[in-house]
C-alpha cells in the first residue's frame, strides 16, 4: 500500500512539475521576415543618424544624401511589403 500511495504521490508530483517547466520555455523565435531586406534597412537607418550627426552642409552633399537615404529607407521598406503580399 505503502509503494502504491508513493507511486501515485510522485505521479501528481511529476503532472505539476511538467506543465510549469513548459511554461517556462520560451516559444521558438519566428525566422525573420526577408533577412537581406531587413538587415539592409537597418543599415540604411544608422547611416541616415551618422549623416544627420556628421557637420552641417559639405557643400550640399550632406543633404542630398540624407534625402538619398530616405528615400533608399522607403523603397526597402515598400519591397518588404510588396514581398509579403505576392
Amino acid at each position: 500500500m505503502k509503494a502504491t500511495m508513493r507511486m501515485v504521490l510522485i505521479a501528481v508530483a511529476l503532472g505539476l512539475c511538467i506543465p510549469v517547466s513548459m511554461a517556462n520555455t520560451p516559444a521558438p523565435a519566428a525566422p525573420v521576415d526577408q533577412p537581406h531586406m531587413q538587415a539592409a534597412l537597418e543599415h540604411l537607418k544608422a547611416a541616415k543618424a551618422e549623416l544627420e550627426l556628421a557637420e552641417a552642409d559639405k557643400g550640399g552633399h550632406r543633404v542630398a544624401a540624407i534625402k538619398a537615404t530616405n528615400d533608399a529607407i522607403h523603397h526597402t521598406q515598400e519591397g518588404i511589403e510588396f514581398a509579403r503580399t505576392h
